[in-house]
């Protein structure tokens, strides 16, 4: 339940600024110009960024009144980043009520442009091993933009797509014209490989990265794409716009930490055999290191049937809507492993409040270097995506 929002709020925030003269100044003086009054202010050394400080204060007012709202979306204009912690009665404060009533708290992360409204926080089981990434802790869904493009909530469905390895210059160019022709805006590729044969294809590396970068730049595209060891990290943030974390790496924890310490959106797809709570547990580890831009990727799991590649568990999307705020997304080329079942999988997804689907696609899928068994060419992957995109256009949701 939420406390009584006629009794008198405190709020207490975290945030951290710009290691600038008067950067501090400024975010008290955005409080105060709406009447935000301070009641304590504290600092601590940031543990992981020299020179960096993170600020704890406590004001007068509750999320739910709007001189507070009003001043927490000019703060977020001068601050780094804010994060709310919590919004209760004040000490001594009673209720008017007959029963007294639970404090309810809200935990978030303020990204740009997404601080709204408080919404009540619904009843949700608080889990010990994701309390960052849990529902009871912020009701309101994660919306991540990037370049534009938004990821979660209400936003339109999104469709990203592109081969499984990048191969050449001419391959890739390819696709990304095709991604750009059927409206969609994230190329995803494999530049680097893990196989599970030393002998199969690697990948390029950092120069199919390069022309991956190119590709997606020629066509006003993001980039996502796989990174696997923390010590190449920076290099590949420096080229990609979102670091996918690939099943075999769900549960490699200094790459986990490693990317959380990037400002970059992480997607981040889910173990062969991880429970939905692993999986959300690792989702965590990226969360504790101050990047909260997390996307969770269903890609099938081993299970005893061998009709398909995996088995795509579509009931982890409405389990994990109900668990966690972050964004959902399917890859139904994984979990088919041919290229014919990938559509109506990936309508499936839809159908089930998935907030996106990846897709493989190659312009010669049967020559590919990998996956090509579940490779959609690229006129069947226009066709299928002009379609998940126009219903999202008629869905109320979006």
């Amino acid at each position: 339940m939420q406390a009584d929002t006629r009794l008198p709020h405190k709020t207490s925030l975290l945030l951290t600024t710009a290691h600038k003269k008067g950067a501090l100044a400024r975010c008290l003086d955005a409080l105060a110009q709406h009447g935000v009054n301070l009641t304590k202010l504290e600092s601590r050394p940031s543990a992981e960024r020299p020179w960096q400080y993170l600020f704890y204060l406590d004001h007068e007012g509750g999320l739910h009144e709007q001189h507070v709202d009003l001043a927490l979306r000019e703060l977020r204009k001068h601050a780094e980043a804010v994060r709310i912690l919590g919004t209760y009665p004040r000490s001594g404060a009673t209720s008017r009520g007959p029963k007294e009533q639970e404090i309810a708290l809200v935990s978030e992360t303020v990204a740009p442009s997404q601080l709204k409204a408080p919404t009540p926080v619904p009843v949700a089981k608080e889990s010990p091993s994701y309390r960052l990434a849990s529902r009871a802790q912020r009701a309101e869904d994660t919306v991540i933009e990037m370049n534009g493009l938004r990821i979660g909530g209400n936003a339109p469905f999104a469709v990203i797509a592109g081969p499984c390895s990048v191969e050449s210059r001419e391959q890739i160019t390819a696709c990304a014209r095709a991604l750009h022709d059927a409206g969609c805006r994230l190329l995803r590729g494999g530049c680097f490989k893990p196989r599970t044969s030393t002998y199969d294809f690697q990948g390029l590396g950092f120069d199919g990265l390069t022309l991956m970068h190119e590709a997606a730049r020629a066509y006003g595209l993001s980039i996502v794409t796989e990174v696997l060891h923390p010590a190449d990290v920076d290099a590949v943030a420096r080229e990609a716009d979102v670091l996918q974390i690939g099943t075999r790496n769900m549960q490699n924890f200094a790459l986990l930490k490693a990317v959380g310490k990037t400002r970059l959106p992480i997607l981040l797809k889910r173990g062969l055999m991880a429970s939905i709570d692993e999986w959300l547990a690792a989702a965590e580890y990226v969360m504790a290191e101050g990047n909260a831009r997390v996307i969770l990727c269903e890609r099938g799991i081993r299970t005893f049937e061998t009709a398909t590649r995996n088995t795509l568990d579509l009931s982890a999307v409405p389990v994990l809507r109900e668990r966690t705020h972050l964004p959902v997304i399917v890859d139904p080329s994984h979990a088919a492993g041919r290229r014919e079942w990938v559509a109506p999988l990936a309508r499936a997804a839809r159908a089930v409040g998935a907030h996106g689907v990846m897709i493989e696609i190659h312009p010669e899928p049967d020559r590919a270097l990998s996956d090509g068994p579940q490779s959609l060419d690229l006129d069947h992957f226009e066709a299928l995506a002009r379609e998940l995109i126009a219903t999202a256009r008629g869905d109320c949701r979006s």
